[in-house]
């Protein structure tokens, strides 16, 4: 069964528009660089029911293996700890 991987993200309030930036190229480059991504989508939030989260990505896996395997690959893990430290996190998966 494949996998969703969405994840809501609220940048830390000192965090310059040039290292969002930054960060969403980072988390787009994983598409290309992580075997088991079927797709992945990123946006910035346009609504007020996010609870301050301002972007949000699903990324799409082949299944709970590939899951594994992008947690752990060291491109998805570099990104992971840039991002950590510089917004709060909210992750969901499910597999459909």
């Amino acid at each position: 069964m494949a996998v969703e991987h969405i994840v809501w993200v609220k940048f830390n309030d000192d965090v310059t528009t040039e290292k969002k930036n930054e960060l969403v190229q980072a988390l787009k480059s994983l598409e290309s660089k992580v075997p088991g991504i079927t797709r992945f989508t990123i946006g910035d939030n346009f609504t007020d029911r996010a609870k301050g989260c301002q972007v949000g990505f699903v990324v799409t896996l082949e299944s709970k293996e590939a899951l594994a395997v992008y947690a752990n690959h060291p491109e998805h893990v570099k990104v992971a700890t840039q991002l950590k430290a510089n917004a709060e996190l909210m992750a969901l998966d499910y597999e459909f």
